[in-house]
């Protein structure tokens, strides 16, 4: 199905239905084990996978990937296998604390590896900020225009001891905004992934034509 017809005809497909075709990946840019930013994206990412999305993680804490070095970077087993969880992916959720209001260098670093597999899909951003955290959003929202990648008009940041206990999301207002964005990311996110492959598959102009094998 096409967004034109999606947009013709939005009782298609229920919500549940949507999401059970939806591959997720999350990342979370934080090599600490104690990272509140972990707690967030986990949250959300459980919030996706209960609606039915297939969901796989990718967390520093649990594996290390290497620095990016154009020579050495496109091998080795967690690039390998990451990159297979990169191509899979519809949507990506980005989660990032706000380092002097720039991105983590973790999550810089996993952005570097890849580039085309970016390509016509759908992200959501998270920032832990003691402000808004709005210019870390903007960075990352700035990769992905440059990748040809969508991202929600929005993203969510949140402050650790107002927001976050341990590996619990205790604020209502946080869980509030979160729900919304795994809902949108479940609606937008199929929607552009069905234009996705009507778009790979086909032969008419559009950015995604340089991407047809």
């Amino acid at each position: 199905m096409t967004l034109i017809d999606m947009m013709k005809y939005p009782h298609f497909m229920s919500k549940n239905t949507l999401a059970e075709n939806l591959n997720v990946l999350t990342v979370v840019g934080n090599r600490s084990e104690k990272s509140t930013t972990r707690t967030v994206v986990n949250h959300v990412g459980n919030l996706l996978e209960q609606s039915g999305c297939r969901l796989n993680r990718f967390d520093y804490a649990e594996e290390n990937l290497p620095l990016f070095d154009v020579q050495t970077a496109f091998g080795g087993e967690v690039y390998t296998a990451l990159k297979k969880k990169v191509k899979q992916a519809d949507v990506i959720v980005l989660g990032t604390p706000d380092y002097h209001g720039s991105m983590s260098s973790a999550l810089k670093n996993f952005l570097d590896h890849f580039w085309t597999e970016f390509a016509g899909k759908l992200f959501g951003t998270i920032v832990g900020s003691h402000e808004k955290g709005l210019t870390v959003h903007d960075q990352m929202r700035t990769v992905m225009r440059q990748c040809y990648a969508w991202s929600l008009p929005y993203g969510v940041s949140f402050q650790d001891k107002a927001d976050v206990d341990g590996d619990s999301v205790t604020s209502e207002a946080l869980k509030s905004k979160l729900e919304g964005m795994a809902s949108d990311l479940v609606v937008y996110g199929q929607i552009l992934a069905n234009q996705r492959k009507v778009d790979l598959a086909g032969s008419e102009p559009g950015f995604l034509s340089h991407y047809r094998k």
